[in-house]
């Protein structure tokens, strides 16, 4: 299964490596990803491959956005069709 992970907030030293890092340790797999600064701001898009996650969608959803606080970053996972079907008009 793939999710989105979207990522927002102020941009620092070490987003990347946190994230990259949070998601390893799932056993996440980052399939592709896309960043930009905006202004001060930070914005990431990943693709990532759930296959073989140590944890079911909801807690990495929840344990991303506790991790989004502790860092001072919105981060939110979605299933890749719930973000499609969002996005599309």
């Amino acid at each position: 299964m793939r999710a989105v992970v979207t990522v927002v907030g102020k941009d620092k030293t070490g987003i990347i490596a946190k994230i990259a890092t949070f998601l390893a340790e799932r056993e996440v797999n980052i399939l592709d990803i896309s960043q930009t600064i905006m202004d001060e701001y930070f914005t990431m898009i990943m693709m990532v491959d759930l296959s073989h996650a140590t944890a079911e969608l909801a807690v990495l959803a929840e344990e991303s956005r506790q991790l989004g606080e502790k860092i001072g970053m919105s981060i939110h996972i979605q299933h890749e069709n719930i973000f499609n079907a969002m996005h599309s008009v």
